[in-house]
């Protein structure tokens, strides 16, 4: 098998995964194209963009041993601010109304401010992916609960559990007592306590090999045991698939569990998510302006199938609104029981 072989090598390369999930493909099970033909869903298409998922940079306080971008202190990719200047003109020149800020911590790219209040001048909802920790990493950042607040982002934050040892498995020593400090300051400013104003909502991935359970289920959990210990409230919570991709295809590798993994997703394909994967309503923006349907295929290089509109300065919102979209075999974990995107789960299981 290919994936052996590069072992020794940097599995963050888009080239080394792709070979990987390639010759899963040839060799161990279905196709995902394939199983699109089947249903009469190939080639997959947008039914418009109404989300401009923005990664501002790549650089990050944490090494997640999940993370599909490989974020971490290390990494040098931030978006500058002529590329965040195309953003806005992209933004200002179209109807699409959410923009969803991910990273890395997004809120470490200089001209993290100035970015999110020039979009708020655009009238759009803003989305920010805020890891937590940050909040407390540095006093310059001690202030972001109430940054937040002022122009209304709506806050989404990865929490792997409501327990000190699982979170800091999967996140790092400290991360857990820093996680609680920082939703009880965005507590404190209002945030999580309404439920149609200042949004603050968390998110759950697995920790093994395994797919995530009942998201409904999970958030009651959540809810109940972040109340009775530490008084914190929030919204929603997501439970979103691990990708086989970048770090966490790394771990899948070296602990013997990608065929396993692969198994279970190819197992659990819902012919139902398929109609509402994120990849249809939303546009992904690499940190130096090229566009991708989906934060998974940026991480794998895998541009959108739009020759003529590659990179925001060419952005061509008719095109992009029924372009055909790239698929490997990455998208089962998309596909995979009730789905899952950046908002978590896609379809009710029946």
């Amino acid at each position: 098998m290919k994936s052996l072989k590069v072992l020794n090598h940097r599995l963050s390369d888009s080239s080394n995964q792709l070979a990987i999930l390639e010759d899963d493909g040839l060799h161990r099970h279905a196709s995902f194209k394939a199983r699109l033909e089947a249903l009469g869903e190939f080639p997959l298409r947008a039914n418009g963009v109404e989300i401009l998922q923005i990664n501002i940079g790549k650089m990050c306080n944490q090494v997640c041993k999940h993370c599909h971008v490989d974020a971490g202190p290390d990494r040098k990719e931030i978006m500058t601010i002529e590329t965040m200047r195309l953003c806005l003109n992209t933004l200002a020149n179209s109807a699409i109304k959410t923009v969803d800020l991910t990273g890395g911590a997004p809120e470490m790219n200089p001209n993290f401010r100035w970015f999110v209040t020039e979009i708020k001048k655009l009238d759009k909802h803003i989305i920010v992916r805020c890891n937590l920790t940050i909040i407390l990493a540095n006093k310059k950042y001690h202030d972001l609960p109430e940054f937040f607040r002022q122009n209304q982002l709506e806050v989404v934050s990865s929490l792997p559990s409501f327990s000190k040892d699982r979170t800091d498995r999967q996140r790092g020593d400290g991360v857990f007592e820093d996680s609680i400090k920082a939703l009880q300051m965005l507590n404190e400013v209002g945030y999580g306590i309404s439920k149609n104003e200042l949004q603050l909502n968390l998110v759950y991935n697995p920790a093994g090999a395994f797919l995530p359970p009942s998201q409904q289920a999970l958030e009651a959990e959540y809810k109940q045991a972040l109340l009775k210990e530490f008084g914190i409230s929030f919204n929603n919570l997501y439970a979103i698939t691990n990708m086989p991709i970048s770090r966490y295809l790394d771990y899948l590798i070296s602990t013997g569990n990608y065929d396993k993994y692969m198994e279970k997703l190819v197992s659990a394909f819902n012919p139902s998510a398929v109609k509402n994967v994120m990849c249809r309503n939303t546009i992904s923006v690499s940190w130096d302006g090229f566009l991708y349907d989906c934060d998974f295929n940026q991480m794998l290089e895998l541009p959108v199938n739009t020759p003529h509109t590659l990179h925001l300065k060419d952005f061509n919102l008719s095109a992009l609104s029924t372009r055909e979209i790239v698929i490997k075999q990455h998208c089962y974990g998309c596909t995979a029981g009730a789905g899952s995107s950046c908002g978590g789960e896609v379809t009710v299981l029946s």
